[in-house]
């Protein structure tokens, strides 16, 4: 385990303090693992693997794929194998497990989570696709709209498992977003190039419902994927983009703009002359110091593996505290590991 408990519970506190402004930048627990940045805008404050094949209430606590902030101040990581796992906010220990099911009591490709102020948990399904309501108990209580045309094949044009794979929460929770991981079947490449894929909105409604929103193109580099979004709160978001090839992972995170982008509702292919949302680029993360950071499989960089939750812990000054996680497929030669990161903006 590369990062002690107490070394854990010591760094997450620093970073609380940082996020609300009251520790200076320079200042570090003892016991913390060195900083260092990754770009001019991302550092990597400290990683743990302390998650690392656990379990709880009988579940795998692991194959996470999203992440969120509870009402009560505890973590919410998302099984993209059909659980959710609530760990301590401040030690991220795993406290409870509660299993999730459709409305017909079937597994789900649970990959995409937002909190609603009541409680009631937001959860994607890769599988149709589909955004299902659930409250704290974990039963589903109602079902979102979605358009025919990102429907996986033959109902729509999406490919299987390449479908609602992020979701975010806008500004007082009235957008939300869900990102496609990969294009539909016919829509094409930006003018730079990039293949285009699709982002759906809803609007929340007064009677606490969802009507289906915009919808717009995201530019995502040639060979990688979409699998996480986080909302900045100002109608911006954070975009994970990834690529896993023999020598290992790439992960990229991107800053986007959608204001600038063309609605795509009633656009059947999406061209070089459709408008996409702006991006900048944050980071690529395998420039991360490793921090010493083992792995089990290649990597080019040890410090990563399939990283697709992320979630917004802290936001003052210009700076986010930013905690990412990474899916373990359940396999001995992948690491569930947390990642603490600052983002300057």
């Amino acid at each position: 385990m590369p990062v002690r408990l107490t070394a854990a519970v010591s760094a997450a506190l620093a970073a609380t303090l940082l996020a609300a402004g009251t520790l200076p930048a320079a200042a570090a627990p003892p016991g913390a693992q060195a900083t260092g940045a990754c770009s001019a805008r991302v550092s990597i404050d400290q990683y743990s693997d302390a998650l690392d094949k656990r379990s709880v209430d009988g579940l795998y606590a692991g194959n996470f794929s999203a992440l969120a902030r509870d009402t009560d101040g505890d973590l919410l990581a998302l099984s993209d194998r059909s659980a959710l796992v609530t760990l301590d906010g401040r030690t991220r220990e795993p406290l409870r497990g509660v299993p999730l099911a459709d409305e017909d009591g079937k597994p789900l490709d649970s990959e995409g989570l937002v909190v609603e102020k009541d409680g009631n948990r937001l959860i994607t399904s890769e599988t149709e696709p589909s955004v299902r309501r659930y409250d704290r108990a974990g039963h589903p209580v109602g079902r979102l709209p979605v358009p025919d045309g990102l429907r996986v094949a033959p109902a729509g044009r999406a490919t299987a498992n390449q479908t609602f794979e992020g979701l975010a929460a806008g500004p007082g929770g009235r957008t939300l977003t869900a990102s496609m991981e990969g294009p539909l079947a016919g829509d094409g490449n930006g003018a730079q190039g990039r293949p285009l894929h699709r982002f759906q909105t809803w609007q929340r409604q007064p009677h606490g419902g969802y009507a289906l929103g915009r919808q717009y193109a995201y530019p995502a580099e040639r060979g990688m994927t979409v699998p996480e979004i986080t909302s900045l709160g100002d109608g911006r978001l954070l975009v994970l983009e990834r690529k896993f090839e023999p020598q290992g992972n790439t992960i990229r995170l991107y800053l986007a703009d959608p204001r600038p982008a063309d609605d795509t509702r009633g656009t059947e292919k999406l061209t070089a002359a459709t408008r996409p949302a702006a991006k900048t680029l944050l980071a690529d993360l395998t420039r991360c110091p490793s921090l010493g950071a083992p792995a089990r499989q290649p990597q080019i960089n040890p410090l990563l593996d399939n990283i697709e939750g992320m979630a917004v812990l802290g936001h003052a000054h210009g700076r986010l505290h930013l905690l990412l996680i990474s899916d373990d497929n359940q396999r001995a030669q992948q690491i569930t590991r947390l990642y603490d990161m600052t983002v300057r903006l």
